[in-house]
């Protein structure tokens, strides 16, 4: 934290080991020929990292770059090295010299954008699409006729991550991408920066160190605990750039923050996140140079002032799970420069009319329809997608009904930028004729259909050949399913209250390929759901027959086909299946790590149960799948 003492602890390894760390990453996917060539120089490289895991990691993500022996002697010889002979009693910068290589060795504009990374709090969860959204706002990416600033945001991370500055990247809740920064990558990127970058305690307020570096801050972090009073300090930081307040989701008086508002002129990024506000002061539409506002996870906020609808550079607004949050403004159509609007889960109840005219859009994740009433007036309707060809990643589209002349309209094949579709229906109505006219880009990688009052699924459905997950839940009517088993990448696969009573041939996508196999009297290899790994069936009342096959999975009938059924299922849930009596031998035959029957499937429970006394007649047919529970 700057402007107070912190102490690095150093643990030191063998130049064995470190050499060892270095040679695994710099050699990745290299020759043998090439490793041999290099190896020399290498440890000698390794031997520089004074004994440092991260160091010789850094330093090895730098070499796997470098082709050449005449680059990587180049590294040998910087001159960045003769840091460590000038100033040995710095301990900081021996540790930040390996870092300090790979540093200068980045692009001047990957630079810049992982220096910003310092405003955030040491071992904070950072999240990808958030930060290039805060790269974006402070100008730092350049867009070009052929690419988005969103690409080239992502361009610069996957450097970044490349070079071990960023680590623990895993995917989250939403499909969101989050990752950390090592303590002393932290460190270092707080040195570079000097006062630029401050974060501050809401324990260290009174602090001298504060107040005496506040005025030439560019980017703060706040962290607030419960009830802390919000820093009056903060009318200092006139030039300020970015504000991140971290409260945890304690509550904190923003009873100050209207008169703070007044004074963030210059301000580009502000992140109000996990706090109790109830309202956004008005003062906030003079804040011009506003382009990216996070009020995500605020679940008090009830209204935004129409004001915001004057900040003309803003370019996202996240509103994600503010639960109390009934609407937008009005005049949001005003915000042409707007490119990601986020929405899901908030209390949002309509679009309103007029947005279609954000054109810039390439997030717009919910699309609520107005249920009729006292607000039809000032909703948008389902063609105001028409022109949003931008709008990618996830859309979800609720209360669906009728209006097919505007779901023709809306386009939905034309957003070929969409990876996820939601489509929620109001229950119980016919929409057979509705959904045929939804139809998705073929590119569509995960689809939903909920409370779906249809019989029968759309045609489009089996085009989807890159879908990997889809889930249908309360679509009581739909009796019969399309022949899933032949979409290609399907991984995933979830019924929830479907009107299904029997899985048979059709539901594989057998049955058409053994009639034309027959009239041909060819050999063909056929496999129904090649890559799907995982199955849920949760309330299927009416479900009694899930049929296999005559012949064994992978056995060749001499005249037609060889058959291989879920060849890479991994996990199988059931539950509330109460008719459903036994489990296909192509299913007992896969590769299952895991299988679930949670409750209310008494057939399977008296066939599969494992109790000593009394197991089951078919539990040796299930005892070799390594997590079994049945209850």
């Amino acid at each position: 934290m700057m402007g107070t003492n912190h102490r690095i602890d150093i643990h030191t390894l063998s130049d064995d080991a470190c050499q060892s760390i270095f040679n695994h990453v710099a050699f990745h996917e290299r020759s043998k020929d090439e490793c041999e060539r290099l190896k020399d120089i290498g440890n000698k490289i390794a031997n520089k990292c004074k004994g440092l895991p991260l160091a010789a990691k850094v330093l090895g993500s730098l070499m796997q770059s470098k082709r050449t022996r005449e680059e990587w002697e180049d590294v040998l010889s910087s001159e960045l090295w003769k840091l460590d002979e000038v100033d040995k009693n710095q301990v900081e910068k021996k540790i930040f010299l390996p870092l300090l290589l790979s540093y200068y060795d980045l692009p001047s504009v990957v630079r810049r954008c992982f220096l910003y990374c310092a405003i955030f709090p040491k071992d904070y969860e950072m999240d990808k699409d958030e930060l290039v959204k805060m790269w974006m706002a402070q100008g730092y990416l350049k867009g070009i006729a052929s690419r988005d600033m969103e690409v080239v945001g992502e361009q610069y991370f996957q450097v970044l991550a490349a070079r071990s500055f960023f680590q623990d990247i895993k995917k989250k809740y939403r499909e969101d991408i989050i990752f950390k920064m090592h303590d002393i990558v932290h460190d270092f990127a707080q040195y570079m920066t000097e006062n630029e970058c401050l974060i501050v305690d809401g324990n260290n307020f009174g602090e001298a160190s504060v107040e005496t570096s506040v005025e030439r801050v560019r980017h703060l972090s706040l962290m607030l605990s419960r009830e802390t009073s919000f820093p009056l300090f903060i009318q200092r930081a006139k030039g300020l750039r970015s504000l991140l307040i971290s409260s945890n989701g304690y509550g904190w008086h923003e009873v100050a923050l209207p008169d703070v508002m007044k004074q963030m002129t210059c301000i580009r990024s502000l992140n109000l996140s996990w706090s109790s506000i109830k309202e956004i002061t008005k003062e906030v539409g003079k804040l011009i140079h506003l382009r990216h506002l996070n009020l995500e996870w605020c679940r008090e906020l009830v209204s935004l002032p129409e004001t915001m609808c004057d900040l003309c550079n803003l370019q996202s607004l996240d509103v994600f799970q503010c639960s109390s949050l009934n609407g937008l403004p009005r005049a949001i159509v005003k915000l042409i420069k707007l490119r990601h609007l986020c929405i899901i889960e908030s209390g949002v109840a309509f679009m309103p009319k007029g947005i279609e005219r954000l054109t810039c859009l390439r997030t717009l994740d919910c699309f609520t329809l107005c249920g009729g009433g006292e607000n039809e007036s000032e909703a948008a309707n389902l063609r105001e997608l028409k022109n949003l060809n931008h709008i990618g990643g996830i859309l979800v589209i609720t209360n669906l009904r009728g209006g097919i002349e505007d779901a023709v309209e809306a386009q939905l094949k034309n957003k070929k930028r969409l990876l996820c579709l939601k489509l929620n229906f109001c229950i119980n109505l016919e929409d057979n004729n509705l959904i045929e006219v939804l139809q998705p880009p073929s590119d569509l990688e995960r689809l939903t259909i909920g409370r779906y009052g249809g019989i029968v699924l759309p045609d489009w459905m089996m085009a989807l050949t890159r879908l990997q997950q889809l889930r249908l839940y309360h679509c009581g009517k739909l009796e019969v399913l399309p022949s899933l088993g032949r979409l290609p990448n399907l991984e995933s696969l979830s019924l929830y209250r479907v009107g299904v009573r029997r899985f048979d041939a059709g539901f594989l996508g057998i049955e058409e390929v053994e009639n034309a196999n027959n009239i041909n009297g060819e050999i063909a290899r056929v496999t129904p759901f090649p890559k799907l790994k995982t199955l849920e069936i949760w309330n299927l009342y009416e479900l009694e027959e899930w049929d296999g096959i005559e012949r064994r999975v992978g056995e060749e009938d001499a005249a037609t086909t060889s058959i291989f059924i879920m060849p890479q299922l991994q996990q199988l849930e059931i539950a509330h299946c109460p008719l459903l009596r036994a489990l296909p031998d192509y299913v007992l035959a896969a590769p299952l790590q895991g299988l679930h029957i949670i409750a209310n499937c008494p057939n399977l429970r008296i066939r599969y149960k494992e109790k000593e006394k009394e197991k089951g007649e078919d539990w040796h047919r299930i005892s070799h799948i390594r997590e079994v529970s049945i209850y």
